[in-house]
């Protein structure tokens, strides 16, 4: 029995609580980090639409640290140095959705703190999820055993957010609805944060699989709406920023070897000039063999779903891939545990196997 403690409730939180109270009867609820008032005393299960369990959530990280914990599932919507050394320190590892991808080009400041906390806390803290994570991270390693040799590797994800409830997200953290000329890689703390995460992902690749990178760039080109978009409780008036290409690049010799390249919407006007996947994600690797895979997250192929369900999809595999490696998190020696160093990541008991 692992004891748990969920960090943010949303999106991809409430779908960590969800596994844990109804499929996971392996991992214990301990207590839930919240940020909202009127979430702070509510019962975990209460939180996730369930029976309540006895286990209140809190706004008080003081109270978190003090839970007795073999985990702690950290899915903010703003990562944390400092909240990750507390927990690593106090002696919970951290299993995270966040950040923390590749240590080895992290802020060399940040690498050592966080060092320094594991060691103290005898922890370790893990970072995945679905992009940054598997799809960039375990599936290019994959399908790189098939290789003999790669020449170039690309993953291409394609979204339009329209239906994606986290407007806080959308709005106030990605600028969609901003001057377009105001987007940029350094434009706001969370643009630059969120560079930096798919930044340390492409050295990641490159690092892993001897790509021998010089540097790894990164440029977005912004465009803007034609039109007015009413996206849940917000208003995308014509003019502002409806679609972001992001691209970074790990050039050796000024050569493109690998590359992550996003392209989100919001109100579904695409760009003619843009390309034009199919929605979800595309890995293309060309060597020898070439070798292509296309990924798509939806709530079900074989039966009608809504448009929230399969919206929902995503959230699920992205908070799974990280649920399900805190056995083999708190398993690993105190420091990080990358997605290279820890062993295949899956769940035994998918089918629902009975006891």
């Amino acid at each position: 029995m692992y004891r748990v403690i969920q960090w943010g409730t949303g999106a991809v939180g409430t779908e960590m609580l969800t596994a844990i109270l109804d499929h996971r009867p392996e991992l214990r609820l301990v207590g839930a980090r919240v940020y909202a008032d009127d979430k702070d005393g509510a019962d975990i299960g209460t939180l996730a639409g369930r029976d309540p369990i006895g286990v209140c959530a809190t706004t008080d990280v003081d109270a978190i640290l003090g839970v007795d914990a073999d985990c702690v599932l950290y899915t903010p919507r703003t990562a944390r140095v400092d909240d990750v050394c507390a927990l690593l320190a106090s002696g919970k590892n951290v299993a995270t959705t966040a950040f923390m991808f590749h240590p080895r080009r992290m802020n060399p400041a940040d690498r050592d703190r966080v060092l320094a906390a594991c060691e103290a806390g005898a922890s370790s803290v893990h970072g995945s999820g679905i992009n940054p994570g598997n799809l960039s991270g375990v599936l290019p390693l994959a399908l790189a055993g098939m290789s003999r040799t790669i020449e170039t590797l690309t993953l291409q994800e394609r979204a339009d957010w329209s239906v994606y409830e986290s407007t806080g997200i959308t709005f106030d953290n990605m600028a969609f609805g901003q001057p377009v000329e105001s987007i940029s890689p350094t434009a706001t703390e969370f643009l630059a944060f969120n560079s930096s995460i798919f930044t340390e992902q492409v050295w990641f690749i490159g690092d892993t699989l001897g790509a021998d990178l010089d540097e790894v760039t990164a440029t977005v080109e912004a465009v803007a709406a034609q039109r007015d978009h009413q996206i849940f409780d917000h208003l995308l008036p014509a003019g502002t920023t409806a679609g972001q290409r992001w691209k970074w690049t790990g050039l050796r010799d000024g050569q493109a070897l690998v590359e992550i390249e996003t392209l989100w919407t919001v109100g579904n006007e695409y760009p003619t000039h843009w390309p034009a996947p199919r929605h979800g994600w595309t890995l293309t690797i060309e060597g020898e063999p070439s070798m292509q895979t296309h990924f798509v997250a939806l709530a079900s192929f074989s039966r009608p779903a809504s448009m929230a369900e399969h919206v929902r999809s995503a959230n699920v595999a992205t908070a799974m891939q990280v649920l399900n490696a805190v056995p083999a998190v708190c398993a690993a020696a105190p420091g990080f545990a990358t997605t290279a160093a820890l062993p295949l990541i899956y769940y035994g008991n998918v089918f629902g196997r009975q006891p």
